[in-house]
């Protein structure tokens, strides 16, 4: 009797082997549960960064555009006062600190200014300036004249090529058509013929030659680059200017050298220039203002941060885009009101990825 009730109750226990598959399962279901809730803890920390950067942002942009309408209240007073905007030299280089502007507590605000204007304009440059800019490149006569040509025959209309044949994009492996206007962006350039050779290496990144285009010209179309913040490959191509020329307007603008005990100054008209110049290059091909000006704001808060770049012209002969203009059917009634504000728009972009420093 006994003995029956010992083997029954050892075959009523568990095996070491079902055991054994017991606690595996358990293990796996731990292991399981374990990695759900740390990819849940991951996301919702992720999830919270997120939500915290946008909250930041949020608030660093008020910042932003409150900095970028004091500065362009200040730019108004000075464009009125001397009939234009010539050079920073003129007391607006700090429009910020001119209006005593402060942030809010624990924010910082950096302003750049450019001179959009001192650019080549893209949309108004000739065969002769693109073709004296690319020599004075190292190219070699005949390259610089087909890349000119290539490059006119997408940007202008009824274009009559003289050193390339009329490039066959229509039976591309993706067949297009040139648009005959300007470029809206530089990245067309890899879509021209040979300025996609000149412009980019072998695995198609830009070169060397695509920075100095990208930084010798504007997209924006103004009738006349101003001399007075002119860059170096504007003076060298509309301007024809030597480099005694290009030092002695340094020189005057920058109040160095011959002229560093007058400190910066400007010029008011193309005929004031050429009086320092002389009769040599082209100084009438000039403007005196600026027709186009780059604002560039960035706003810190710790470790964060809001950047906005702005490009703004005055009303009345400023700089204009090559796109059309978007309309409102609502603003074209007779109960739209309009705004009477000082500058147009042109570009506006919030945090654009940081350029890379380039390599020395």
């Amino acid at each position: 009797m006994f003995a029956n009730w010992e083997l029954r109750t050892r075959n009523s226990e568990p095996s070491r082997a079902t055991r054994g598959s017991i606690l595996v399962i358990i293990m796996v279901t731990l292991i399981f549960t374990a990695l759900a809730l740390t990819a849940f803890i991951e996301k919702a920390g992720n999830d919270l960064i997120v939500e915290a950067r946008e909250a930041n942002a949020t608030r660093l942009r008020q910042e932003a555009y409150s900095a970028l309408h004091t500065t362009l209240a200040v730019l108004e007073q000075f464009r009125i006062a001397s009939q234009g905007l010539h050079s920073p030299a003129e007391g607006w280089s700090d429009p910020l600190g001119f209006a005593a502007y402060t942030p809010s507590d624990g924010r910082t605000v950096e302003l750049v200014l450019e001179d959009e204007s001192g650019k080549i304009s893209l949309p108004q440059v000739n065969a002769s300036q693109l073709q004296h800019l690319f020599i004075a490149w190292a190219m070699s006569p005949n390259d610089a004249e087909k890349l000119t040509d290539a490059l006119l025959g997408w940007i202008k209309k009824d274009h009559i090529y003289a050193s390339v044949s009329p490039p066959d994009y229509e039976h591309s492996a993706l067949p297009y058509v040139s648009p005959q206007r300007s470029l809206r962006s530089f990245s067309e350039l890899a879509a021209i013929d040979v300025a996609r050779t000149a412009f980019f290496d072998e695995n198609g990144r830009p070169n060397e030659l695509h920075r100095k285009f990208i930084e010798a010209f504007s997209l924006f179309n103004f009738r006349q680059t101003n001399i007075n913040g002119a860059q170096p490959d504007a003076l060298t191509a509309i301007g024809e200017f030597d480099d005694a020329q290009q030092k002695l307007l340094n020189d005057y603008t920058a109040g160095t050298g011959l002229y560093a005990r007058n400190g910066p100054a400007w010029f008011t008209s193309a005929a004031e220039a050429q009086k320092y110049l002389g009769t040599a290059g082209h100084a009438e091909a000039f403007g005196a203002t600026i027709s186009a000006l780059r604002i560039r704001l960035t706003v810190h808060e710790g470790r964060s941060e809001f950047r906005l770049n702005v490009v703004v012209s005055p009303q009345g002969g400023g700089a204009a885009t090559v796109q059309a203009n978007a309309t409102s059917s609502a603003a074209s009634g007779p109960a739209a009101k309009k705004l009477n504000y000082p500058f147009t728009i042109l570009e506006i972009s919030e945090n654009e990825p940081l350029a890379r420093a380039r390599p020395k």
